[in-house]
């Protein structure tokens, strides 16, 4: 008959401590390498607005933020690529196409037929300057208005040049109009704020009068959303925030990079201002610094917004 008996075994006094690290160091290990991973799981997240007139038939509008997009990132490219069989009727770009100052080809490619569709964007810090190694701790305290430490320049003018000969307007600053599926569209935005290129006195004077008018900012700035919402924009594009980028189920967003309030980082809600309001879609987008590319609970997005009547 086989009798099992137990076997002790003497464990050094300094691999104690150690044994009982394994677990929390196999457990941050597995949340780093799901972080990484899910920076590729891109997502089209949906949405309907009412903000458009009675009687007009639905306007789809994809919105695209925070591409950091970098010549090696191939599954992005194949992803955005595949967008253009949407065929949306409008496509906004809320700013961070670059991520590589060899980026703009690339980015020309991929984004391929939503090229020929009506389109507008602005601008955001990381089109003018390249990531760059920061400390992460830095994004856990308020927010700066600018940036300290900025990269090397990006060819940002190149990338606006090219747009502007596929026909997407250029909003830094700036207000146009736009004929969207026979509506008139009147749109505004601003340069920056996370640099404080904003100058959101030149745009936010009363919205014209159209079918639709939409107001588009990177960074949603609280100034900025009251700025928009108080001269009647009913809707406002932000991205800027990736969502936090880190999420804690049950929390949400541990920052916002800007005056915003977390639970406000990512999706549609909407702002006020005194009696005014306004629809407000902030993105998660579809990128990261190549230095902190990490993602939790909080998947890389474009967002197709069904616009109705109110």
């Amino acid at each position: 008959m086989l009798v099992w008996q137990p076997v002790l075994v003497s464990i050094p006094p300094g691999l104690a401590g150690a044994r009982v690290a394994v677990g929390p160091v196999a457990i941050g290990l597995a949340v780093v390498a799901y972080s990484v991973a899910e920076t590729r799981a891109f997502v089209l997240r949906t949405a309907d607005v009412p903000v458009l007139p009675a009687g007009q038939r639905p306007l789809r509008l994809l919105h695209l933020s925070d591409l950091h997009l970098t010549p090696a990132q191939g599954i992005k490219q194949r992803w955005i690529r595949a967008l253009q069989a949407l065929e949306p009727d409008l496509v906004i770009v809320t700013g961070d196409f670059l991520g590589h100052r060899s980026a703009v080809a690339p980015l020309l490619a991929c984004l391929g037929g939503l090229l020929d569709r009506p389109g507008a964007y602005v601008l955001g810090s990381n089109d003018y300057f390249a990531p760059i190694v920061k400390n992460p701790l830095r994004y856990l305290v308020p927010a700066r208005q600018a940036k300290t430490r900025l990269g090397q320049r990006l060819p940002w003018g190149d990338l606006t040049a090219a747009l502007a000969e596929r026909g997407w307007v250029d909003l830094n600053n700036r207000r146009a109009r736009v004929r969207v599926c026979g509506r008139d569209v009147a749109l505004a935005g601003v340069d920056d704020p996370h640099l404080g290129y904003d100058d959101l006195a030149a745009v936010s004077h009363p919205a014209e009068a159209a079918d639709l008018a939409i107001a588009v900012t990177h960074a949603p700035y609280l100034r900025v959303l009251d700025g928009f919402t108080t001269a009647g924009y009913p809707l406002v594009l932000a991205g800027h925030t990736h969502g936090g980028q880190l999420r804690v189920p049950g929390f949400g967003a541990l920052v916002t990079n800007c005056d915003l309030e977390r639970r406000r980082a990512r999706g549609l809600g909407q702002h006020t201002v005194g009696d005014r309001a306004a629809w407000l879609h902030v993105s998660a987008g579809l990128g990261t610094s190549p230095y902190a590319p990490l993602r939790f609970c909080c998947r890389p997005e474009a967002t197709l917004l069904t616009l109705r009547p109110a």
